[in-house]
């Protein structure tokens, strides 16, 4: 495979990985409704595990090395813990719609770790560009048209360096061991302890919940939280962490789409703008990475 062939390939999988993560925070957002934030996050994880784990045995994949398990721990803490947790947290206080720009902060997030962990080096145009979009979010989400409530937007700042950290890590151990190997073996390692935390944070009961948080539960499960990573750890491994990432500008354009069709919440004028910006800036980005 020629290098051009790969980095397309490598983008085609990423724009796939984003468009199933764009559907996450919409379906964060119903399943909080009724489901505690604890109780979603460690369900999700335990669901998406077995799966992980069904996976791993049917393809015969061997147990990752000592020197992966930093690694993976980095990863698990980073997206199967860390984000699903505080955006669930955050969409306590604000509507997904809000929420969603935030996401045109991951790209800067991971080409910042890609640096610190996956040892790349982008030019100084594409951290122009890069920085542009991500300052275009924060203008927005501090404006008083975007404002919700500080306590929601540190949590979602929070989240999104957690996440950057996680696919930066687990892109750099995609190359040796694959992206959906390193996704579900993430999984599996943290899988005793959101066992345990399912179980715990069990509801009292089950008969007030909505046919529509269920969904919303399946939905971040197995796709947010197993196969959106499939697509998405290879996109970045051949791609590369930093100019892929970039992709992630344009997953709140999806994402507020799915808001305001699925969820009927107001897409402000604003919103809209702001997406376009950052949609202007993957492709900058993009050209001068």
């Amino acid at each position: 495979m020629s290098s051009e062939q790969q980095i397309f390939r490598g983008w085609g999988s990423g724009l796939l990985g984003v468009l199933i993560f764009s559907g996450s925070l919409p379906a964060t957002r119903v399943a909080v409704a009724d489901l505690s934030p604890m109780f979603l996050t460690s369900a999700r994880a335990t669901i998406a595990a077995l799966c992980g784990a069904a996976l791993l045995f049917v393809m015969r994949q061997k147990l990752p090395e000592k020197r992966d398990l930093k690694s993976l721990v980095i990863v698990a803490l980073g997206v199967v813990v860390g984000f699903p947790l505080l955006t669930a947290l955050a969409l306590q206080y604000m509507t997904s719609a809000h929420s969603i720009v935030f996401i045109g902060l991951l790209p800067l997030s991971t080409a910042i770790f890609a640096v610190l962990r996956g040892g790349e080096r982008p030019a100084p145009l594409f951290w122009l560009f890069s920085c542009l979009g991500s300052l275009t979010v924060v203008s927005f989400a501090f404006s008083p048209q975007g404002s919700s409530s500080l306590i929601g937007d540190l949590l979602m700042i929070a989240s999104i360096i957690a996440c950057g950290l996680g696919y930066a890590e687990g892109a750099a151990l995609s190359r040796r061991l694959g992206g959906w190997q390193v996704i579900c073996w993430a999984l599996v390692l943290s899988a005793p302890f959101m066992l345990v935390l399912t179980w715990l944070a069990m509801p009292a009961t089950l008969h007030n919940i909505s046919p529509s948080a269920w969904v919303g539960l399946g939905y971040v499960s197995l796709f947010s939280m197993l196969i959106g990573f499939v697509f998405w750890y290879r996109g970045l491994a051949l791609g590369g962490i930093a100019t892929v990432g970039q992709l992630q500008l344009v997953q709140p354009f999806f994402g507020l789409a799915l808001a305001g069709l699925l969820l009927g919440e107001p897409i402000a004028w604003t919103m809209i703008a702001a997406t376009m910006i950052v949609m202007l800036c993957v492709g900058l980005a993009r050209k001068f990475a």
